[in-house]
C-alpha cells in the first residue's frame, strides 16, 4: 500500500510529464497562431519550467516514500500496465495517423490524437485510483471534438493545440496539490 508521500512522488511524476506536453502543445498553438513570436514562446517555455521545476521539487520531497515502492509485486504490475498503456496509446495514434493521411483526412490527425490520449487517462485513472485522470480524460475528448467548431469549422484551429496544452498543466497543478492526497 502506497504511503501518502509516495502518492504525492507517483503525482509529481506525472506532473512533470504534463508540464513538458503540455508546453508542447501550447508551443504548438503559438507556432500556429504567430508563426514564430521569440517573446511569446519564451513565455510558454518559462511556465512550462515553473510547472516542470515545481514539480521536480514535490518530487525530491517524497521520493525516499516511492522508492520503499520499487521491487513489490504490486509496482512492477502497475509499472507494467503503465507501459503498455502508453506504448498503445502511441501505437494507435501513429496507425491512426497514417489511415487518416492516407485517406486523405490529416486534417483530422490531431484531433483523432486528442481523443486517442483522451481515452488512455481512463485506464490510468483506474491503475491509480487517481479520479482526476478521468476529468483530464473527458475533458480531452470533449475539447476534441468541439474545437473545430470554433471560429468556424477547422479542425486545425490552432485553438486546439491552447486547449490540450491548458487541460495538461491543469492536471498537473491539481496532481501537485498536497491536499488531494489523502494520508
Amino acid at each position: 500500500m502506497a504511503t501518502a508521500s509516495a502518492v504525492r512522488a507517483g503525482r509529481a511524476i506525472g506532473a512533470m510529464f504534463f508540464s513538458v506536453f503540455g508546453g508542447a502543445w501550447i508551443s504548438l498553438w503559438e507556432v500556429r497562431a504567430y508563426g514564430l513570436n521569440i517573446a511569446l514562446l519564451a513565455l510558454i517555455i518559462c511556465a512550462s519550467l515553473a510547472l516542470l521545476f515545481s514539480a521536480y521539487s514535490v518530487f525530491q520531497k517524497n521520493k525516499s516514500a516511492l522508492a520503499e515502492l520499487e521491487g513489490t509485486p504490486e509496482k512492477k504490475k502497475k509499472d507494467r500496465i503503465f507501459n503498455i498503456v502508453n506504448a498503445g496509446q502511441w501505437v494507435l495514434i501513429f496507425i491512426v495517423g497514417n489511415v487518416l493521411i492516407n485517406l486523405g483526412y490529416g486534417q483530422w490527425f490531431f484531433v483523432a490524437a486528442m481523443v486517442i490520449i483522451g481515452l488512455h487517462f481512463f485506464p490510468l485513472a483506474r491503475l491509480f485510483s487517481y479520479f482526476p485522470h478521468y476529468i483530464t480524460g473527458l475533458a480531452f475528448i470533449a475539447w476534441a471534438f468541439s474545437f473545430p467548431y470554433i471560429q468556424g469549422f477547422n479542425p486545425q484551429n490552432p485553438l486546439g493545440f491552447l486547449g490540450a496544452g491548458l487541460i495538461l498543466w491543469t492536471s498537473a497543478v491539481v496532481g501537485l496539490n498536497s491536499s488531494a492526497v489523502k494520508s
